[in-house]
């Protein structure tokens, strides 16, 4: 099975990539839906919340901070939306677990 957000993960596939560390990578969605409009990727492939594990719980907590740090960076910490969408009837697309955060329109 081929995931894009793995092969940008693995920087086979390009993307402006504004954070990275051992477990999350963070990047520009490329179709945004705000001025500011980052997607927050964990390094292991989890296809959804609903494939989440007792075990992965610090993973997803180090997601929220991760965003909350981005928002800072951007400028938008006064202002910004975190969303997961889970499963095709939420509007997932890509099958790796993500979080999106939405912000900016008052810059």
């Amino acid at each position: 099975m081929t995931c894009i957000f793995c092969h940008i993960i693995e920087h086979r596939l390009p993307a402006e990539i504004l954070y990275e560390d051992k477990e999350i990578t963070v990047f520009k969605d490329v179709n945004p839906a705000a001025p500011v409009h980052l997607l927050i990727v964990p390094k292991k492939h989890i296809d959804s919340l609903n494939a989440l594990k007792e075990k992965d719980a610090d993973l997803v907590k180090k997601m929220v901070l991760v965003a909350k740090m981005m928002a800072e960076k951007q400028g938008i910490q006064n202002g910004y939306r975190l969303m997961i969408n889970n499963g095709r009837e939420a509007g997932q697309v890509v099958y790796h677990l993500h979080m999106h955060l939405l912000g900016g329109w008052g810059k």
